[in-house]
């Protein structure tokens, strides 16, 4: 089972219908993993993924930064009102040359700069979903939250969410304009929004969308500790990826596999179908750069696991400790981090 002629299921982010499974766009500007074929061959994916039944892409301004977008922008035109596009601002970067200025930025001023640039780049006239990328610990969230509402009476975006945010946080923002969707990583290997985000988003009736639901490429069973990474790619630097974690990490791995026999599918199907049986609100996003990747991800919608079933596979991975952090300590630190009062 590695490919479904197109995917049919759409699930809500609040009151935003997507598909089943989104296209992240993040690794498309070719530096993340390493560099990619060609910007022609990223629109040319962005638009196969259309044809077979995509309509939810993600990006952000930081992803380039710019390029992503360009390339999102691109690969949608002509089927524009068919898809839903999300991104994101909150880093500090020039919205006109681009260049990172280092740390976080959502001051008012700076968002509806932002946006402007993502309208032009994404060649649109709204912003389905706007996310706010990090919380900004020096602007209190309902001054963000009132820029966003200005923002949507304005017509340039239609529905907002937070991406790694602390929970009161996310309270607060939602009291002030009803957050659609949290955007967290999450996948088999990093299971920490299941202690608060997941269960505040089923309170709130918040959607929930996974970024990095592969673990990077962990999940789909081609990472070992032999893999040699190309100059460029920055999953080295990733803790769990280190020679002394990889090995103890390597059960999950077998799981999968295991599972993916069992099942008629590829260790990256069984790890993205896990998430998805969590709740129907919930929406991975694999980015990729390969055609065979991206039918791989939407065959996902194939495969389906009983109740009895979902319950051994979790308590399965219930038992595997996973060795490392998820992410560097300086990037952590941006994550699930509360915004300041709002002075009175």
């Amino acid at each position: 089972m590695t490919a479904s002629t197109t995917l049919t299921e759409r699930r809500r982010l609040g009151r935003l219908k997507v598909s089943g499974i989104g296209l992240g766009t993040q690794t498309m500007p070719g530096n993340l993993y390493g560099p990619v074929t060609s910007r022609k061959d990223m629109v040319a994916l962005v638009r196969t993924a259309v044809d077979q039944g995509v309509t939810f892409f993600d990006s952000a301004e930081a992803y380039g930064p710019f390029e992503a977008e360009r390339i999102l922008g691109e690969g949608v035109r002509g089927v524009r009102d068919d898809v839903v596009i999300a991104t994101k601002f909150g880093w500090n970067i020039d919205p006109d040359t681009g260049q990172q200025l280092g740390g976080l930025n959502s001051q008012p001023d700076h968002i509806r700069r932002a946006v402007d640039g993502m309208l032009r780049r994404l060649r649109t006239d709204r912003i389905d979903l706007l996310y706010q990328h990090r919380v900004d610990p020096t602007v209190p969230i309902e001054d963000v939250a009132d820029t966003i509402k200005d923002l949507v009476r304005a017509g340039k975006v239609l529905h907002w969410g937070l991406s790694e945010p602390g929970p009161q946080t996310v309270r607060r923002a939602h009291a002030v304009h009803p957050l659609a969707a949290i955007q967290n990583e999450y996948s088999m290997v990093w299971r920490g929004p299941e202690e608060q985000i997941l269960p505040l988003c089923r309170e709130l009736g918040i959607g929930f969308v996974c970024w990095a639901p592969l673990a990077y490429g962990f999940t789909t069973g081609t990472i070992n500790p032999y893999t040699r990474f190309v100059p460029g790619d920055f999953r080295p630097a990733l803790p769990r990826n280190s020679a002394e974690n990889m090995p103890a990490n390597m059960p999950l791995v077998q799981l999968l596999l295991d599972w993916g026999v069992r099942k008629g599918a590829t260790p990256a199907q069984i790890s993205l179908a896990w998430l998805r049986a969590q709740q129907p609100w919930i929406v991975p996003i694999p980015s990729t750069t390969r055609l065979s990747h991206l039918l791989e991800n939407i065959g996902t919608e194939e495969v389906t696991f009983s109740s009895e079933e979902l319950r051994e596979l979790t308590t399965a991975l219930d038992a595997i400790t996973i060795q490392g952090a998820r992410l560097p300590a300086g990037v952590l630190r941006l994550s699930g981090v509360e915004a300041p009062p709002r002075p009175r």
